[in-house]
């Protein structure tokens, strides 16, 4: 099972240089979980950016993998992986969300590195 950070997610749809790591949790949708937290994140931003349609259409294909929503579970563990890791509160969220599912989270915000169970690539450019 794969989480893929927001961050990651965005790459993705830009097509951007760290596009292809990515790739294979975005498209392996049968293995993909999406916190509610993350479609909240891509679409603010795709939204900003380039308009609704566009922010539709992104939400739309991580929908395509499972919903995971924001539960107590998560929300009472998440604050101990931000004070052990420094994370901030949205970060810790997705992390604790990966966590608690077993899944790998991948990510290419530096925040992630060296944590055990992230798939983490330095941001290009």
């Amino acid at each position: 099972m794969n989480v893929v950070d927001s961050s990651g997610w965005l790459e993705y749809f830009a097509d951007g240089r760290n596009a292809a790591f990515f790739a294979p949790a975005v498209e392996a949708t049968r293995d993909l979980l999406v916190p509610t937290l993350s479609l909240y994140e891509v679409f603010k931003r795709v939204l900003q950016q380039r308009g609704e349609g566009p922010a539709l259409q992104a939400v739309a294909l991580m929908q395509q993998g499972q919903i995971v929503d924001l539960t107590a579970a998560i929300a009472l563990c998440a604050p101990k992986a931000s004070i052990e890791h420094r994370l901030p509160m949205a970060d810790s969220i997705m992390l604790t969300t990966a966590h608690t599912l077993g899944a790998t989270f991948w990510t290419q915000d530096a925040d992630f590195h060296g944590i055990e169970g992230v798939k983490y690539v330095a941001r290009k450019g």
